[in-house]
């Protein structure tokens, strides 16, 4: 559709006219006083004079393209509605040595469990339309990867290029916790949720899981976890050597972690398992806000506005044009 944003601007069109009207006119004999070459040009002024009119035609035409340029007109597309439902989801994933382990089945073939993750995860992520999607990394201790935001490639993108031991080998569920509880500060407590996906127990890091557990429940900000890994491991992480992985799974500080703060604990054994997980998150937590409708815009003030300059150019040409000829 389309329309003008001020509208009103087209009272001035009747500007010229009003200043021509109350402009003094001044007798021929005067102009010859204050000119005195003028009686050379007396031909030239009678063609003038007879030129007047389409004169005045052209310059109002000129002055209509401006006031409509002013005028600001656009083109308003069809309305687009945003989706009416929306999370804050922030993703911890677990980068410690044990996430090295090939022990979960993909695509025939058998690859380590961050692997899976990335893979699996990505199609979550890229599936979340109205939500925002934050991602903390963890290992020794906990970092933030990316903040909450709709650039849904952006998170995953980041998430295909962590790497395994990026932030140490031991694992930090505690700060990876704790961090997610403080990047949900001040955010609508009604829809905030922390997806934690870790394959051991917490081995390093500065907060307690029991004392950031406290946070979240305090901050009333649901928590799934998430335990990655096969029941039957098929070989040894290199990482893994002197314990420094965080070990076998913690599935009681998990299931705790989950229940007492209103989410949900799920086992990821294989590939099929972990997106039957994420199909089960989809179900979870919608948040029904109002509907957002807005029109894109397109700006067309530059049409009539280099129509009106081109006009302009001509008309100065054509003056010049006339001067030369004149005087010649």
């Amino acid at each position: 559709m389309f329309e003008f944003s001020w509208p009103w601007l087209f009272l001035l069109l009747p500007l010229p006219w009003l200043l021509r009207l109350f402009k003094p006119v001044h007798s021929e004999g005067n102009t010859r006083l204050r000119i005195p070459s003028f009686a050379k040009h007396n031909l030239a002024t009678q063609v003038a004079q007879q030129q007047t009119r389409g004169i005045s035609l052209f310059e109002w035409l000129i002055w209509a393209l401006l006031v409509t340029a002013l005028a600001n007109p656009t083109w308003l597309d069809d309305p687009i509605t945003l989706p009416n439902e929306g999370r804050d989801i922030m993703l911890a994933v677990d980068l410690s040595g044990s996430m090295t382990e090939q022990d979960m089945a993909y695509q025939g073939q058998y690859v380590d469990r961050l692997t899976m993750v990335k893979a699996v995860l990505s199609d979550f992520i890229e599936q979340r339309q109205g939500d925002r999607l934050g991602l903390i990394l963890f290992g020794d201790t906990a970092f933030l990867q990316t903040p909450l935001t709709r650039d849904v490639k952006t998170v995953s993108q980041m998430l295909s290029e962590a790497q395994i031991g990026l932030v140490g080998r031991a694992t930090a569920i505690g700060d990876a916790l704790g961090l997610s509880v403080k990047r949900f500060a001040n955010k609508d407590e009604s829809n905030r949720i922390v997806v934690l996906l870790t394959d051991g127990q917490n081995t390093a890091g500065n907060l307690d899981p029991e004392e950031a557990l406290l946070l979240a429940r305090e901050e009333g900000i649901k928590v799934y976890t998430i335990g990655v890994g096969s029941d039957n491991p098929r070989g040894f992480s290199l990482f893994n050597m002197g314990g420094m992985s965080g070990g076998s799974l913690d599935e009681t500080l998990l299931k705790r972690i989950a229940e007492q703060t209103g989410g949900l604990y799920f086992r990821a054994k294989d590939v099929a398992g972990l997106q039957q997980i994420y199909q089960e998150l989809d179900k979870l937590e919608p948040i029904s806000t109002d509907e957002q409708t807005f029109r894109p815009q397109s700006a067309l003030f530059y049409y009539p506005l280099l129509i009106a300059l081109a006009l302009i150019g001509l008309r100065v040409m054509f003056i010049t044009a006339k001067t030369l000829r004149q005087e010649a």
